[in-house]
């Protein structure tokens, strides 16, 4: 089919008029509704009807417009990422960030980069709950651990400790170094399931627990960092917090405990579909990284 007739389809069924298609597609009134008239025999239905001056869809003609309308988003997609081969400097680059490092980590490594390259745009889509920050529609990932699979490389920018976190009247308070097992039995504020935080809390707290020990108690269970702080703060219990979340509200203590840290690092597709702009923010990510401004190991 004629892709110019079903845009111009498009159009006129969201309701532009034949006139103003022809003059902003720089083409004659006739030639359109020419184009129009071909379009519905290749269909072999009346797709519009005329109502005064302008043309409604018929039933047929609302079953099509759903699929043109996807079919040529798909297209411009295509022909966009095209163009961003031969031209890097104007594609777009979708980047999914675990919320616990959007406040922090993900400003660090887009400094100077609107500068580098003002023509780039870039989306930033925290992940939603239980979401993985992965996706097929999403170009680069920044997310606290490396992600199952294969289709996916990986690159380490930091390891942070996890620390435990107590209320400030606590007996622990500013005792220095702690093994996990020296709170079993008390109150755990924790993030709430599904994370790859929270995954990594529950494996702590298995390995701490001594065979045939109590469970731990796990009594709330709260959707951002912020709110365990607030809640141990309070004396609602003790908590297991990222380095990097910490707000100065609760007492912290390094934890003995093997394995009480979390890597943080880049995710991205390796499939070879990774456009040129994305390419782009890498070797920028890259930059920042020899440079110092993030604590980082990036080889």
């Amino acid at each position: 089919m004629d892709v110019d007739a079903l845009r111009w389809f498009q159009q006129v069924a969201d309701g532009a008029l034949v006139t103003d298609v022809a003059a902003a597609e720089h083409v004659s009134q006739p030639g359109v509704s020419r184009a129009l008239a071909r379009l519905e025999r290749e269909v072999g239905e009346r797709l519009l009807v005329r109502t005064g001056r302008t043309l409604r869809m018929t039933r047929a003609g609302a079953v099509l417009k759903r699929h043109v309308d996807a079919a040529l988003h798909e297209l411009d997609d295509g022909l966009a990422a095209v163009a961003a081969l031969a031209d890097p400097e104007s594609g777009t680059v979708h980047v999914r960030f675990e919320r616990s490092l959007g406040a922090w980590l993900l400003p660090q490594l887009l400094r100077g980069f609107g500068e580098r390259h003002p023509r780039v745009r870039l989306v930033l889509e925290p992940a939603g709950p239980g979401q993985p920050a992965t996706g097929p529609d999403v170009d680069v990932a920044l997310v606290s651990a490396r992600p199952a699979g294969s289709s996916h490389r990986w690159q380490r920018l930091l390891t942070e400790p996890v620390l435990l976190a107590v209320p400030a009247a606590h007996r622990l308070a500013g005792a220095g170094r702690v093994g996990l097992a020296s709170v079993l039995g008390e109150p755990l504020v924790l993030l709430a399931a599904p994370s790859p935080f929270r995954d990594l809390c529950d494996a702590l707290l298995a390995r701490a627990r001594p065979e045939g020990a109590e469970e731990w108690d796990v009594r709330f269970e709260v959707s951002d960092l912020a709110t365990v702080q607030g809640l141990v703060s309070a004396g609602a219990g003790v908590a297991l917090v990222p380095a990097s979340a910490l707000d100065g509200r609760a007492e912290v203590l390094p934890l003995t405990d093997l394995g009480a840290t979390r890597d943080v690092g880049l995710a991205w597709r390796e499939d070879g579909s990774l456009l040129p702009s994305a390419r782009l923010f890498l070797d920028h990510v890259a930059d920042v990284a020899r440079r110092g401004h993030v604590a980082v190991a990036f080889g």
